[in-house]
């Protein structure tokens, strides 16, 4: 759990939120510097900046500190990817997702 694993970690789900620097520093009330720092691995942050920010990035804190893969997060992740979408595109992953396990069925 380094600062700088913890950083990447925010900054992809910063990115799949498509969140600028700027709008998730005002989301969890810090400045854009100061999260650069974090992103960056250079600074550390309190437990309340770690709840602000698993509300705002829709994970667990225990995500963002320690990456678990499970299942859990990973959907969290998905489910993250899949709010930025339209309907039709939210139809077409439906429909891939349903191959996909069919496929997996098969093997």
């Amino acid at each position: 759990m380094s600062q700088s694993e913890i950083g990447a970690r925010i900054r992809e789900l910063r990115k799949i939120k498509h969140y600028s620097r700027e709008v998730l520093a005002e989301k969890i009330d810090i400045s854009t510097k100061f999260l650069y720092e974090i992103e960056a691995g250079k600074k550390g942050f309190s437990a309340e900046t770690l709840s602000r920010l698993s509300t705002a990035l829709s994970v667990s804190c225990d995500y963002i500190m320690f990456g678990e893969a499970e299942a859990k997060y990973d959907a969290e992740r998905i489910i993250c990817a899949l709010k930025i979408l339209e309907p039709h595109q939210i139809r077409m992953m439906q429909d891939i997702v349903k191959v996909l396990y069919e496929i997996c069925r098969m093997v």
